[in-house]
C-alpha cells in the first residue's frame, strides 16, 4: 500500500504541531504540505523548534488536491468558513479538529457529512466514514468515563464532574487567562455548568442510552499546568465495586488506548501519550470515576490520527506508541 498523502490546514498552533510531531515519524503517511498563511516560506522548525533535525519542510500559502486526508487543526468556526471558500474533492478525506461539525444538527457542509470520531464509541462507523469531525478534548474524557455506564443502561442519576484541564486547552493565542504571569501559581473555574462540550457529550449519551435524561453538573477549572486533564465524576449506583470494574473492563477490552485500573493514577502517566487510563471505585452508593488524559493528544491530535488509521484500514495504534513524560 502506498503511503498516505496528508495535507495540514494550520500548523502553526498546539494541535497542529502536535500533528507534525506525530506524522514526521508516522511509517505510513508523507506530509504533503503544511498550510500557514502567516508562516508560508517559513521552516517548520522555526515555529515548532522541537522539530529541528526531524523535518525540513516549510510551511506554505498554497493548496493541493494532491492528497488522500486533510487534517484542519484551525479556530471554531474557521473550519466550515475554509471549507466553503476552498472546497476539495470528496475523494479527500477530512478530519476536523475544531467543534463545527460535532453536533448532528451541524454535522454537514454541501454533500459531506461528518461521522463523530470518538473510536471508543463509533469505531465501525469511523472505519467507513470520509469526514471525521474530532471531539473536543474535555469531551473526551469526560465521555470515556461515562461510555460504559450508558452502554450498559446504568447511568441512571444526575452526574457531577469536576475537571482540570491544562494552559494549552486554551489554544496558542495569548488572552488574559492564559498569560503565564496570570495562570502560574493560580486556579480558577470557567463556564461552569454550560461548557460547550456538554452538548457532545449527551448525545454520545444519549446514543448508547435513548431514554437518558439526568443533569451532568459540569464544573471545569484552568489548571496550573501546561497539559493533560484529569476529571473526577460520581454518581449514585447500585453497582457493586466488582460489578462496575468489571463493566468498565469489558467494554474498553478491544480499544488499545483506553486502560480502566483501581489503582490511583496521575497526570505524568498520560501526558505525551494517546492513552486515558479510567479509575474506578465504590465509595458507599457512590461511583467515583478518574479520567486523564492528554488533551492535545487523546484529546486533539493523537485521536486524529488514531481516527487516520482507522479510516485507511491501518493498525489502531500506528504512529501513536508514545512514551509518557513519568518525571
Amino acid at each position: 500500500m502506498a503511503n498516505i498523502k496528508a495535507g495540514i490546514i494550520g500548523g502553526a498552533g498546539y494541535t497542529g504541531g502536535e500533528l507534525l510531531r506525530i506524522l514526521v515519524n508516522h511509517s505510513q503517511v508523507d506530509i504533503a504540505f503544511v498550510h500557514s498563511n502567516s508562516n508560508a516560506g517559513n521552516y517548520i522548525y522555526e515555529v515548532h523548534t522541537d522539530l529541528f533535525g526531524d523535518t525540513e519542510l516549510k510551511f506554505t500559502g498554497e493548496l493541493s488536491h494532491n492528497i488522500d486526508v486533510l487534517f484542519l487543526c484551525v479556530g471554531h468556526g474557521d473550519a466550515r468558513k475554509f471549507l466553503e471558500a476552498n472546497p476539495f474533492p470528496e475523494t479527500v478525506k477530512l478530519i476536523d479538529l475544531s467543534q463545527d461539525f460535532r453536533l448532528k444538527q451541524k454535522s454537514g457542509i454541501d454533500s459531506r457529512r461528518f461521522v463523530y470520531g470518538l473510536p471508543e464509541l463509533n469505531r465501525d462507523a469511523i472505519k467507513h466514514a470520509s469526514n471525521i469531525a474530532n471531539p473536543g478534548c474535555f469531551a473526551t474524557c469526560l465521555q470515556l468515563g461515562l461510555l460504559p455506564l450508558a452502554a450498559s443502561n446504568n447511568l441512571n442519576a444526575e452526574v457531577h464532574i469536576t475537571a482540570t484541564t491544562g494552559s494549552t486547552g486554551a489554544g496558542q493565542s495569548l488572552s488574559a487567562t492564559s498569560h503565564f504571569t496570570w495562570r502560574n501559581n493560580n486556579a480558577s473555574v470557567y463556564k461552569a455548568f454550560d461548557h460547550q462540550h456538554l452538548n457532545e457529550i449527551g448525545e454520545s449519551l444519549t446514543q448508547l442510552q435513548p431514554g437518558f435524561d439526568k443533569d451532568v453538573n459540569f464544573i471545569p477549572y484552568r489548571g496550573d499546568f501546561t497539559r493533560g486533564i484529569i476529571a473526577s465524576i460520581y454518581l449514585n449506583s447500585d453497582l457493586t465495586a466488582e460489578d462496575a470494574v468489571k463493566l468498565y473492563s469489558d467494554y474498553y477490552a478491544a480499544h488499545p488506548f483506553t486502560h480502566v485500573t483501581t489503582r490511583n493514577i496521575d497526570l505524568k502517566q498520560i501526558v505525551n501519550t494517546n492513552k486515558c487510563f479510567v479509575q474506578v471505585q465504590k465509595k458507599g452508593n457512590k461511583l467515583f470515576i478518574i479520567s486523564i488524559m492528554d488533551n492535545l493528544l487523546k484529546g486533539a491530535s493523537g485521536q486524529a490520527v488514531q481516527n487516520m488509521n482507522l479510516i485507511f484500514g491501518l493498525d489502531e495504534t500506528a504512529g501513536l506508541r508514545l512514551k509518557a513524560a513519568a518525571f
